[in-house]
């Protein structure tokens, strides 16, 4: 790709997976990938434990809020990334669609939601290497 490449992560109430997903692309790409998140049915805030397991890598997600998935972010994004999200995401042709078959959240303990963390990261690192080959990951 000759311009940035853009990624939409998308799961259900964007208060989890994507968020996570999102704040580490975001992270270990450094500006070399555009980045966004939504969900179908966005909830009020991020889940409180996502926020723990981020904070524990230094990164701060407090101030994000759950985003309403539109068919403009799909259209403008080359990779969309769906977590749980079902048919509620659109589908428009040329785009490269990935389905992260990931453990929801919402409702389950730091420990269990630090795992999801660190499987959306190993993911996410796939994903960068793929994208802008020869990337490394940003250290903590």
């Amino acid at each position: 790709m000759s311009r940035t490449p853009e990624v939409l992560f998308v799961c259900v109430h964007n208060a989890g997976r994507s968020q996570m997903a999102a704040a580490l692309l975001q992270h270990h790409a450094q500006g070399k990938v555009a980045v966004r998140s939504a969900g179908s049915a966005p909830a009020e805030t991020v889940n409180p434990a996502v926020l723990t397991v981020m904070s524990e890598l230094g990164l701060d997600l407090s101030n994000e809020v759950p985003k309403k998935l539109t068919t403009d972010a799909v259209d403008a994004a080359d990779v969309v990334i769906t977590m749980g999200c079902g048919d509620a995401c659109p589908v428009f042709p040329g785009k490269r669609y990935l389905d992260w078959e990931l453990t929801d959240p919402a409702g389950k303990s730091v420990d269990e939601v630090r795992q999801v963390r660190d499987d959306i990261e190993r993911r996410v690192l796939d994903l960068l290497a793929e994208l802008i080959p020869g990337t490394e990951p940003v250290d903590r």
